[in-house]
């Protein structure tokens, strides 16, 4: 079952959002080759306590830490820990919050300082990605038409789109009805209501879409070693067109 949220529970989520946005707008200037993404996660943890908050993903299903680090092949759910960034590395970074009981879920991908051209292409790809699909983010759509757009533009650009994770419904639960797949057929779907949440995020590899599960039971890798980028909004359905909740 779709949940709508009303405007209140929407201002809620929007809390958290500005609280994730905020991070990942901090880790722009942060992120450089020598620093472990360990640190990362407790500047992450910290800045979420010290605004009143709650780390979503912390022991969420056991997960052991306040926010995602995925590496060059890791495509999502890396675990931050003692790995060394290097130059030329990516990394995308999950983050969720929660504020009044409803949660706000964000992520980017980083340059390691200098990066290759593929990179530099992946990373603005898989982000322009997320706004081709919100164009179709309004009422009376259909839930692929978003899904269905973001697949057409990453393949126009010779990447592919991850099919074994997607997006997600989002509010007083992490993950809600309805998933929201990165590949898909224009024209399919639940229809796009008002009060909709959705936390849109395409996960694109520049080879093949196929993944693999660590041994960890967590991080996500591809299967044939390619580069993958991520970029998570949330989003909400409203009258007036898309409202992405996670930026500043």
């Amino acid at each position: 079952m779709i949940i709508i949220k009303t405007k209140q529970e929407i201002e809620y989520m929007r809390r958290a959002g500005i609280i994730v946005a905020e991070i990942l707008e901090e880790f722009k200037s942060m992120i450089r080759p020598g620093m472990r993404t360990l640190e990362l996660d407790i500047f992450a943890e910290e800045y979420i306590r010290r605004k009143g908050a709650i780390p979503a993903f912390k022991g969420y299903r056991g997960y052991p830490a306040s926010i995602c680090t995925s590496i060059n092949d890791e495509v999502v759910h890396g675990i931050p820990g003692e790995r060394v960034l290097m130059e030329g590395d990516i990394i995308s970074i999950d983050v969720g919050v929660i504020v009044n009981g409803y949660y706000g879920d964000a992520a980017r991908t980083y340059p390691v300082g200098k990066v290759s051209n593929l990179a530099q292409k992946l990373i603005k790809v898989t982000e322009n990605s997320f706004y081709e699909g919100i164009k179709y983010a309004t009422i009376n759509n259909r839930l692929y038409d978003i899904s269905a757009a973001i697949q057409r533009y990453v393949e126009s650009n010779g990447f592919s789109v991850v099919r074994d994770y997607s997006g997600h419904g989002i509010g007083q639960r992490m993950h809600e009805d309805p998933q929201v797949p990165n590949f898909g057929v224009f024209g399919k779907g639940p229809r796009l209501r008002a009060g909709m949440v959705l936390a849109i995020e395409p996960m694109v590899n520049a080879g093949s879409y196929e993944v693999v599960l660590k041994e960890d039971n967590w991080t996500v890798v591809t299967y044939d070693g390619s580069l993958s980028a991520h970029y998570e909004n949330t989003v909400a359905i409203t009258e007036d067109g898309p409202q992405i909740l996670t930026i500043i």
